[in-house]
């Protein structure tokens, strides 16, 4: 259950930052259901977050990857949620 609420902050912070559906979006998104933090750090470095939305977004990356460590959660249906 962490890993949903911790993945779900982060999807639903990044369709805020990225209204319009994009290839990148589209990645990140992938990248989300796929459980790849590391893909999802590399695409975000692509992109102009500000100072406080690149401290924001690492916080909630961290949050999840810390819950995929301990095993929580498992990747069925999230993306689709929305």
């Amino acid at each position: 259950m962490a890993v949903e609420a911790a993945h779900v902050s982060l999807l639903r912070w990044l369709r805020r930052q990225l209204r319009q559906p994009s290839p990148i979006r589209e990645r990140l998104e992938a990248a989300l259901e796929n459980d790849d933090p590391a893909e999802v750090r590399r695409l975000l470095g692509q992109l102009p977050f500000n100072d406080a939305q690149r401290r924001n977004v690492e916080q909630l990356l961290g949050a999840w990857e810390r819950t995929l460590e301990r095993g929580a959660g498992s990747s069925a249906g999230r993306a689709g949620d929305f």
